[in-house]
């Protein structure tokens, strides 16, 4: 599906025009934030700030995997609940108890708690007034919400492939999280950064009534020029990769079975030399990277290769990938990020 891109001028969001349907976007579970390290530690020091507020029972929209629960559990006695369309068919270890259903205006649960989490589920939503207007009706007052986001304003400037795209459809800088907030009756009460590009953690407790709140507006101007610089710059790398890959003979490998790789090939990277698709997600090797015909291997099959060059435009994860398949796979292999 082609992306198409637009700009309100009155708020400066950045957001995409026609939006996949749901039922193909999520027919299966959303693995994101399951594997490697620095998820791990994004869970860990999510459930730390959460934990800061003693919560007895939580209701979690999003989590299928059950990590930050499990992590939650670790640090004090709290009762968990998540809200997953597609849970998992074996019991979590994390302890969570999950109920089947989407977090829409019809959704309801009758039993008590005194916390909403969500972790990179916001940034997910098509509607985030409604999520946010449903959000607003489903606490009670005093009741904490509790969520993690990318920090995607951060992530375009650095020039990410995954911060904006069919899943994150619209650009969620700080600056239209909190005036959601402040318009719907949520008083921040805490703010964190998790590292300079990955995440923000907010704490919200649930207030009496909304407040008006008001939209900048050099955001228009701001955000316009990150995006062309952003489109700019990935011609530019396409163009420098293609040359590389016409002038070696070496076998190329793509890493992540993503927009990572998605993004590179519709700016016009030039596919028939790459091998395969390298993915350390185990659900995804073996199968097709959609709107390609390349398939998507283990990075392990680096292991028998000699000097293997890797493309490799990960964002954040460019370095953890890097060094476990230097360190654990194959040290010969050459990159280019």
């Amino acid at each position: 599906a082609d992306m198409i891109w637009c700009i309100g001028k009155s708020s400066g969001m950045v957001q995409l025009k026609k939006l996949l349907p749901l039922d193909i976007l999520y027919q299966a579970s959303h693995d994101a934030g399951s594997v490697g390290g620095l998820w791990s530690e994004h869970h860990r020091a999510f459930a730390k700030f959460i934990m800061r507020y003693s919560p007895r029972s939580v209701f979690e929209i999003g989590g299928g995997h059950g990590i930050l629960a499990k992590e939650c559990k670790k640090i004090g006695d709290v009762g968990w609940m998540i809200l997953e369309p597609n849970p998992p068919s074996a019991i979590s270890e994390s302890g969570a108890k999950y109920t089947k259903g989407f977090f829409d205006a019809d959704y309801t649960f009758n039993d008590p708690f005194d916390a909403v989490v969500h972790s990179h589920v916001f940034e997910h939503m098509y509607d985030v007034m409604s999520f946010t207007d449903k959000l607003r009706g489903f606490l009670e007052q005093d009741k904490m919400l509790f969520f993690s986001l990318p920090n995607m304003l951060a992530m375009l400037k650095e020039k990410y492939t995954n911060a904006i795209n069919f899943e994150h459809t619209f650009l969620l800088a700080e600056e239209y999280v909190e005036f959601l907030m402040i318009e719907h009756g949520f008083a921040i009460e805490n703010k964190e950064y998790f590292l300079d590009n990955h995440s923000i953690f907010y704490a919200c407790r649930r207030s009496q009534a909304g407040r008006q709140a008001g939209i900048s507006p050099i955001l228009y101007d701001r955000n316009k020029e990150l995006f062309f610089k952003y489109i700019r710059h990935y011609e530019e790398v396409v163009e420098d990769l293609n040359e590389r890959i016409q002038n070696t003979g070496s076998p190329i490998y793509l890493f992540g079975a993503h927009v990572f790789s998605q993004y590179l090939i519709e700016f016009g990277l030039r596919t028939g030399r790459i091998v395969s698709i390298l993915d350390n997600a185990p659900a995804k090797q073996g199968k097709r990277l959609y709107g390609t015909n390349l398939m998507v291997r283990s990075p392990n099959v680096l292991r028998d290769e000699r000097s293997p060059i890797v493309i490799l435009r990960a964002g954040a994860y460019n370095e953890e990938i890097k060094s476990d398949i230097l360190g654990n796979i194959n040290p010969s292999a050459e990159f280019w990020m």
